[in-house]
């Protein structure tokens, strides 16, 4: 324990091993914050969920941060529900079974850009009559542009900018740039200021019902943007954090344990026992680590845990056993091993007592350093089009971006994120094992 303290102690002093732990720290509360705020099942469901579950993003749109880098500020998405009491519904009984609905929509439009596109989502009930719609725009300026007159079935949607109509009525400009351009004026720029979208419904039987979704689509959304299908990159960056730490955790714990092991076993026992280890170590390492993993997802499973075995399995074997060995044999020589023999300790006990406690100090900096290793191969694998296909990671954030030709598309943002996430993990753990490898190896103390 004593021991430990000092090593602490030590550690605080190699700045790069503090700002190391502060990342790897963070990244733990973010991993748990993504597990307990987004459970397991419902960052599936999100994932794989089509355009129904996300219909209310816009489709590649840069994170909304991006705007305090731009001089002309782009639109975010806004969403409007006729359900949410901040949203003013009056119901007025017209007679013989008729009702007139008026839904207004105010918000304050305070950027420079134009909205990529604006639907409208209506739920209605009837049994025999279709509800009718009207519906008026007004701008800051008190202008009021007619925008569609249509019958709304049970689920439709209006977009916009399809109504050929609506652009026809604007002079021939598209429909989500006409409705927000200042009057007589030659600027490409939007009017600023407070606009409304009032809808007029008429409903011609006793029973019927009516709600209806304004959904105003911005160039950027959110704190991580979106892709090519609407959904939220956050739910893959949040969550490709704690597998990306679980998987690197789990495979540089796996490997480094069971080879230090296998070859304390094999140095301590020897004969055939040490030659068959040795034997299975030199074929290990000649075999093609990352084709093997290739054949494994391509022809049996995709699964991250199928692939997690194979990467252990196919580790264990690898050159430490060997390095491991040269220094159980040193190890195996010293006096209070002998002593150990002396009062009749079991070979096992030696083994685990005595032998293995002796390369901890070299193991744990190696432990550490080569968790990002397994982190980049996991995202490797991902790019590849070898991840798991349920999983939300960076790898397969990176992946969709490459098939989708982001980065022809200017979309750095898709590509960038994943990849900055994947940087400061393996930064993390490099200066916190590169610090830890000074501390425990004497012959790097003085350096």
């Amino acid at each position: 324990m004593i021991a430990f303290r000092n090593s602490m102690r030590d550690l605080g002093r190699y700045p790069s091993a503090v700002a190391g732990i502060v990342l790897i720290v963070v990244f733990i509360v973010v991993s748990i914050y993504a597990m307990v705020a987004v459970p397991y099942s419902e960052a599936i469901r999100l994932w794989r969920a089509d355009e129904g579950v996300w219909y209310k993003n816009p489709i590649s749109a840069p994170p909304a941060w991006t705007n305090l880098f731009r001089d002309q500020k782009l639109p975010e998405s806004m969403a409007f529900d006729s359900r949410d009491e901040s949203v003013p519904k009056t119901v007025m009984d017209i007679g013989k079974g008729l009702q007139e609905t008026v839904i207004t929509y105010t918000f304050d439009y305070s950027f420079d850009s134009f909205p990529k596109e604006m639907a409208l989502y209506f739920k209605s009930a009837y049994s025999q009559k279709q509800p009718y719609v009207s519906a008026l725009w007004i701008t800051p300026d008190g202008r009021e542009i007619r925008v569609m007159d249509a019958s709304a079935g049970s689920s439709s949607t209006y977009y916009f900018s399809q109504d050929s109509k609506l652009e026809r009525r604007l002079g021939g400009i598209k429909p989500a740039e006409g409705l927000f351009l200042p009057p007589e004026s030659d600027s490409h720029v939007a009017q600023r200021g407070e606009y409304q979208l009032r809808l007029t419904i008429l409903t011609f039987e006793p029973d019927s019902a009516i709600d209806a979704e304004f959904v105003l689509y911005g160039q950027v959304h959110g704190w991580a943007g979106t892709d090519h299908l609407r959904r939220d990159l956050s739910v893959a960056l949040l969550w490709g954090m704690p597998v990306a730490l679980a998987f690197g955790l789990l495979a540089a714990l796996g490997t480094t344990a069971l080879t230090m092991i296998i070859s304390a076993v094999g140095t301590w026992f020897g004969g055939w026992l040490d030659e068959l280890i040795q034997r299975f170590t030199e074929i290990n390492l000649v075999l093609p680590f990352l084709p093997i993993l290739i054949m494994v997802g391509t022809f049996y499973s995709r699964s991250i845990w199928v692939i997690l075995g194979v990467t252990i399995l196919l580790s264990i074997f690898s050159g430490q056993i060997k390095a491991y060995r040269a220094i159980f044999l040193q190890v195996k020589e010293t006096p209070y091993i002998e002593a150990a023999r002396s009062y009749g300790a079991s070979q096992w006990r030696i083994i685990f007592r005595y032998l293995i406690p002796r390369i901890i100090p070299v193991l744990i900096p190696q432990l550490v350093t080569i968790i990002p290793t397994f982190v980049f191969l996991e995202a490797s694998l991902a790019v590849l089009g070898l991840g798991d296909p349920v999983l939300p990671t960076w790898g397969k954030v990176i992946d969709d971006a490459r098939v989708n030709g982001a980065l022809f598309q200017g979309q750095y943002y898709w590509v960038l994120e994943p990849s900055v996430l994947l940087m400061l993990t393996g930064l993390a753990f490099a200066m916190l094992g590169f610090s830890l490898d000074r501390i425990f190896n004497p012959r790097l103390r003085g350096l």
